[in-house]
């Protein structure tokens, strides 16, 4: 049986941010489907990309699904458009079923109060200070952090994300996924060949 993960979009997207993990997922045997605020209605994301949604928000279910990735977007910052994926996050961190975001989302999972009691990072500490949320003291100034179920890195750390994103869901394990982190962040040529042993 295909193993499903969705990856939520909606207009502004930063579309560089989930490249590395959706793509390797998808090689990785799952299925990459995306869910927007209305299915069949195209949004378009910061670079200009309109993608058609496979499933529209109210009909995702965490039962169906072994993963939620949130990107960030300018939305996430202007509006209260996007709070309806954070609720969905919410959903699915009760269902135990994991969530990663990444930039933007982390703030709204912030203002949905899922970072108050558990250690995240996101772009700064001042980022997410500035939502008014009560977590700050779980705050760590890294890349990528993974508490559990879920995954937060800031809007620079796209390969940092997906490093997180693959080990949780065993798309690379131990000296492979060490492989794949060194190659795509480190330019380390070595590497290439311990991936494809």
């Amino acid at each position: 049986m295909p193993r499903t993960v969705h990856l939520a979009v909606y207009d502004t997207l930063a579309d560089w941010e989930t490249g590395h993990a959706t793509a390797w997922l998808a090689r990785s045997g799952f299925t990459v489907k995306t869910v927007g605020p209305v299915a069949d209605k195209p949004v378009t994301s910061i670079g200009g990309l309109r993608i058609t949604p496979d499933l529209a928000l109210a009909d995702l279910r965490p039962e169906d699904s072994e993963l939620l990735i949130l990107p960030g977007a300018d939305l996430w910052d202007t509006s209260d458009d996007l709070a309806p994926f954070a609720a969905a996050a919410r959903r699915f961190l009760d269902a135990g079923v994991p969530v990663a975001a990444i930039c933007g989302a982390t703030a709204g999972l912030a203002r949905e109060g899922l970072l108050d009691d558990r250690p995240h990072t996101s772009a700064v500490s001042f980022y997410l200070a500035a939502t008014g949320y009560k977590g700050g003291e779980h705050y760590i100034d890294t890349d990528a952090v993974t508490d559990g179920d879920l995954i937060t890195a800031g809007p620079t750390e796209p390969v940092a994300f997906a490093r997180e994103v693959l080990g949780k869901m065993g798309a690379f394990e131990g000296t492979k996924l060490d492989a794949w982190y060194r190659l795509f962040h480190d330019s380390d040529p070595a590497a290439y060949e311990e991936l494809n042993a």
